[in-house]
């Protein structure tokens, strides 16, 4: 394993880790005739990534980038945005990750929120990156996948430098927030590269070979957990990423046979969806060694270990502090939510309201830190370009995580639910207020709350309570479907209202906040309620978004 040194930057690292692990496998592609690049499925050795970095390299310092420059990149999960991210890396250049589900309002806001220079985008996502153009007042200059050499402009302004420091910022990857707004979170090489040495060393039930591990990840590049958090655990340890385009329950079981995975990623859907599909001799004909992962349903926990034959390891991380908690040490609290103890390095508090101390087995909000004397070492450098909130999440020196949480007498924590304003869809975090703002542009909405309900498959559903305005009160049916249509024309398919229910009353104070704890009974299931609309078999990311 290679470690960083404490100067250590990406660039410096990848070349380090290319010259031992030459021979080995660094990136693969699972063959998917159905996907529109690398249909038959590719693999690169650290040798030959290492010879497509530094051409691309090269590119990008030709053209004037580096250090202080900011490039976007919009290749869906195509491997090449890890080698493109290597090499800009390596010159200083700052990456920004795009989501390809967004919608052009969306994908607006990232572009002129992170003032990107330059956003390198594949052919078929040039319809979508254009019309974010078209709804931006940002202008930056854009180059294609296909023909990159050919096509990268010349940076408008060039780089005074194209040496890197640990402290670069090496990402920015935006995270939903209470506001509605994604709030950017800023990440410096030693960020990433602690995050990669502390998920190879983890251990126990977690424990990496040098070389022979191949971890397969279905999750998107424009997330912390695929294009950090695993990528540079198997990077410095010479081993392989297997990175898919996207889960897939009728694909899962033979991507990770050909692949030979020996380590996959999932998420709390990934589980009910695989054990919904019908027995297979693939279900124990690989080579899982163990799974990292979160938001496993309890009760089928233990059920999916003894059908598929490998531990679920519930861990706990975001994208500000991706050097996650693991639940690795035998025995485990299989079907508890339980996710791992605090560690030297990453410290523990459990709060009530006042920031007060609350005692073992009391849920309390998580507070973390690196340790007394140096709070923020290693975690995200801040909110781009929002001090204000960066200080408010380390009030008092820890970082508030916003998760309720308990502990037990050996020190085991526990996940209990969100204090955030957060709707947890498939892995995906849905700012209630962001969908909650769309609603309240509708001319026919005179009121609306945005709250999770429990799904049975997604874990968490998003759920509109609306009032009408009296106009639109008439067709109560039609009003649902337009409001559908008009959510999931301006938000990415999973924001979109999956229950709607229409109400003549949301609860307020007297300064007009709405009560959400308010608006249904305690112990009432709100989707058995009269009047709730089921609207999640419209909810596909193959739907067109109509207008």
């Amino acid at each position: 394993m290679i470690i960083p040194a404490a100067d250590a930057t990406i660039g410096d690292t990848f070349v380090q880790c290319a010259e031992a692990f030459g021979a080995n496998a660094f990136l693969a592609v699972p063959a998917n005739a159905a996907r529109n690049y690398h249909p038959a499925g590719r693999e690169w050795s650290y040798a030959v990534a290492a010879k497509a970095v530094r051409a691309l390299w090269q590119c990008y310092a030709d053209a004037g980038y580096g250090v202080g420059h900011r490039v976007a990149l919009l290749l869906a999960n195509r491997p090449e945005h890890l080698l493109h991210k290597l090499a800009m890396n390596a010159l200083g250049i700052c990456c920004v990750p795009l989501n390809g589900d967004h919608r052009p309002r969306e994908m607006a806001y990232v572009l002129e929120h992170a003032k990107v220079d330059l956003v390198v985008v594949a052919d078929d996502m040039q319809a979508l990156l254009q019309a974010a153009l078209d709804a931006s007042g940002h202008r930056p200059a854009t180059a294609r996948f296909e023909s990159f050499d050919r096509d990268l402009p010349r940076a408008s302004a060039p780089a005074p430098s194209t040496t890197p420091a640990p402290d670069t910022p090496a990402s920015v990857l935006y995270t939903s927030g209470t506001t509605g707004r994604p709030k950017g979170c800023v990440l410096s090489h030693r960020y990433e590269l602690e995050a990669g040495r502390w998920y190879a060393s983890v251990g126990g039930l977690a424990r990496f070979e040098d070389g022979s591990d191949r971890l397969y990840n279905p999750l998107p590049l424009f997330h912390v957990n695929a294009s950090i958090f695993s990528f540079y655990c198997v990077m410095l340890r010479g081993n392989c990423q297997v990175q898919t385009d996207r889960f897939s329950p009728t694909r899962w079981w033979s991507e990770v046979h050909e692949s030979r995975a020996t380590v996959v990623h999932y998420l709390g859907v990934v589980v009910p969806m695989l054990l919904l599909q019908p027995p297979s001799p693939l279900d124990r004909g690989h080579r899982v060694r163990f799974a990292i992962g979160a938001g496993v349903d309890p009760q089928r926990h233990e059920e999916f270990e003894a059908r598929f034959g490998f531990p679920l390891i519930e861990i706990w991380g975001m994208t500000e502090m991706v050097r996650a908690m693991f639940d690795n040490l035998a025995p485990r609290q299989v079907g508890t939510r339980v996710f791992g103890r605090a560690l030297p390095g990453l410290q523990v508090r459990l709060v009530d309201d006042q920031d007060q101390d609350v005692p073992d087995g009391v849920p309390g909000e998580m507070l973390i830190r690196h340790s007394a004397a140096a709070p923020r070492q290693d975690f995200f450098s801040g909110y781009l370009d929002d001090p204000a909130a960066t200080e408010a999440a380390w009030r008092g020196g820890w970082f508030h995580t916003g998760d309720i949480v308990t502990r037990d007498a050996e020190g085991r924590l526990r996940f209990v639910d969100r204090r955030k304003n957060i709707i947890r869809r498939s892995g995906e975090n849905i700012a209630a207020a962001e969908v909650e703002a769309v609603l309240q542009a509708h001319p026919w909405v005179e009121q609306a709350a945005v709250l999770a309900v429990p799904d049975e498959v997604r874990e968490e559903e998003v759920l509109a309570c609306v009032v009408l305005k009296p106009d639109a009160r008439a067709d109560a049916a039609a009003a649902v479907q337009a409001l559908f249509d008009h959510c999931h024309a301006e938000l990415s398919y999973y924001k979109a209202p999956g229950w709607v229910w229409i109400t003549d009353h949301i609860p307020t104070t007297s300064t007009q906040k709405i009560q959400k704890h308010q608006i249904f009974e305690p112990g009432i299931d709100p989707r058995t309620l009269p009047g709730m609309v089921d609207l999640r078999a419209l909810k596909r990311r193959d739907a067109p978004a109509a207008r």
